[in-house]
């Protein structure tokens, strides 16, 4: 079992955090946002409500010590920019930090990051008109949202049974404009209307897109 932090809690921090933890590691995850610690705290191994821009704070949650750290902001560069700087010159040794586009890749980089990631939102409309965006966590791995078809509202996600029929996993349920709902349980049902964010391989994905 190894150790990472997930800095930024939104819906790529998120994923990857859940990912980590499904995958048997222990997790902390840390956003300045309470809603979003507040929705993972029953999650992840440890949540932290905290400005990871403040050294000291960084300092204090012991990241040196992590097997690597995830940098998962991606709407504010600053903030990006300053704590993969922090965490490279805490002596932190494995950092992957998101970037929002090339330039933004470029200068994580002279900053030491170990790895950039770059999981462009990409419209699949053309597609299927009920993907809304796609994540390209890996050449092997995704996550999209997907507005619920009709077959799906009504049921349970024991009833859908995504995993066995498609090989994907539902991580959280978008409902209106302010609940998420995370790690969602076997018997919470779809409802018209709901966002779900399914993480799984990309060929999985497309068969869950053509249905």
């Amino acid at each position: 079992m190894k150790q990472f932090a997930v800095v930024g809690l939104g819906l790529f921090g998120a994923s990857v955090a859940l990912t980590l933890r499904d995958l048997g590691h222990e997790v902390l995850g840390i956003d300045r946002d309470e809603t979003l610690t507040h929705a993972m705290a029953h999650s992840l191994t440890h949540v932290v409500q905290a400005d990871a821009t403040d050294e000291e704070t960084l300092k204090a949650l012991g990241l040196r010590n992590m097997d690597g750290v995830v940098v998962a902001i991606g709407d504010d560069l600053q903030a990006s920019i300053l704590i993969t700087l922090l965490l490279k010159e805490l002596g932190v040794g494995k950092v992957v930090a998101k970037a929002a586009n090339d330039l933004h890749g470029k200068v994580l980089v002279k900053l030491g990051a170990d790895r950039v990631v770059y999981p462009e939102r990409v419209a699949h409309n053309l597609v299927a008109t009920n993907i809304l965006d796609y994540i390209e966590l890996s050449p092997e791995y995704s996550i999209i949202e997907i507005e619920a078809a009709d077959w799906m509202v009504g049921k349970d996600l024991r009833r859908l049974d995504l995993r066995a029929r498609f090989g994907a996993n539902i991580v959280a349920v978008k409902r209106g404009d302010k609940r998420i709902i995370v790690s969602p349980k076997a018997d919470d049902e779809v409802e018209a209307g709901d966002v779900l964010v399914i993480i799984g391989e990309n060929q999985s994905l497309k068969k869950l897109e053509k249905k």
